[in-house]
């Protein structure tokens, strides 16, 4: 395996509940590092821009507001795998369908409030790191 990076939103109820430490656990001890992280407010218009390939979709208004509503935690990480190990200790969408063990499962309100985002390819991992993130805030 070859090492990756991709990108991660640790999202507003994860937030609110004071969960980024345990979060960041779960990233690292997975054997992912994490090189670049900050604490923002998103924007409606930043939101809309980042989410833009589901604004057909009829989820759409209420992930808006629901990524806007309180601070969010976005992240590079890097490893071996990088991506797929991401999606592993993120666990299924739904968290309800999750496996033991994985952050949504252990951690998720719902489906939408699921605590966190990782990209689902090395291309959308690079679109989106290169949205949030300068090469200068990327530290290895």
């Amino acid at each position: 395996m070859t090492t990756e990076y991709t990108f991660s939103i640790i999202k507003p109820d994860a937030t609110k509940r004071n969960l980024i430490g345990k979060i960041n656990s779960y990233l690292e001890n997975a054997g992912l590092k994490i090189v670049a992280q900050k604490m923002v407010r998103l924007q409606e218009s930043q939101a809309k821009e980042f989410y833009a390939e589901h604004k057909e979709r009829p989820f759409f208004a209420s992930l808006i507001t629901y990524i806007t509503s309180g601070p969010v935690v976005l992240q590079v990480l890097k490893g071996e795998g990088a991506v797929m190990k991401n999606r592993e200790i993120m666990g299924a969408t739904n968290p309800s369908e999750a496996k033991t063990g994985t952050i949504r499962k252990d951690f998720a309100v719902d489906i939408e409030a699921n605590s966190i985002h990782g990209s689902d390819s090395l291309d959308s991992a690079k679109k989106e790191i290169n949205f949030f993130f300068s090469k200068e805030e990327i530290v290895e």
